[in-house]
């Protein structure tokens, strides 16, 4: 059958960054029931619905990432129905997979609530969102590390209190100071 005109077998991927379940709790299910209403309202054939809590940051890290290429490889899926396409990667090593995958029509369709993505599409535009989904983690790093730099430049902690102390509520974001914790210092002191 001609690849074009086949019915589209999708997955839908629902992805946030964080693995700690009180980080971006709300965006796995409010990703999930967005996409089943798109599903839903064009009809589309989604065969399986996978969760993923895994930065994309860095390849190969992420588990149900690689179930569907392997699903795409053994022509299961040939469709990604995603909440945008900085969900599937942000390193250009699985970007070149995704978009490999799709300029050979074994994805037929990328879909997302903006837009979809097809193999006859032009392939810059594709390049150029996976290239801002890149950029963006790499500025994020380079943003966070310059942040705490200057945190500890300033004679602050910069990150979490260690064990045996508090972050001070009441000072502002970004100039909290280090207090004794009242029911902790005395009994990490003892042990160290």
């Amino acid at each position: 059958m001609n690849q074009t005109t086949a019915k589209i077998n999708y997955v839908l991927y629902a992805r946030k960054s964080s693995e700690e379940d009180s980080r971006q709790i709300l965006s796995l299910d409010s990703q999930e029931s967005v996409l089943k209403e798109i599903a839903r309202r064009d009809n589309l054939n989604v065969i399986e619905i996978l969760r993923e809590a895994r930065s994309a940051k860095e390849p190969y890290k992420r588990p149900v990432f690689s179930q569907i290429v392997k699903m795409i490889e053994a022509e299961k899926i040939n469709g990604i129905l995603c909440w945008k396409i900085d969900r599937l990667a942000r390193n250009p090593v699985e970007e070149g997979i995704i978009k490999w995958l799709l300029q050979k029509g074994k994805i037929q369709k990328i879909k997302t609530p903006e837009r979809d993505y097809r193999p006859e599409d032009n392939a810059l535009i594709t390049s150029v969102e996976f290239g801002m989904a890149n950029q963006y983690i790499r500025d994020l790093s380079t943003n966070v590390k310059r942040g705490l730099y200057a945190k500890a430049e300033r004679g602050l902690f910069p990150g979490l209190a260690p064990i045996g102390y508090l972050n001070n509520i009441r000072d502002p974001k970004g100039s909290k100071r280090i207090v004794k914790d009242p029911k902790r210092f005395a009994l990490v002191r003892k042990m160290f």
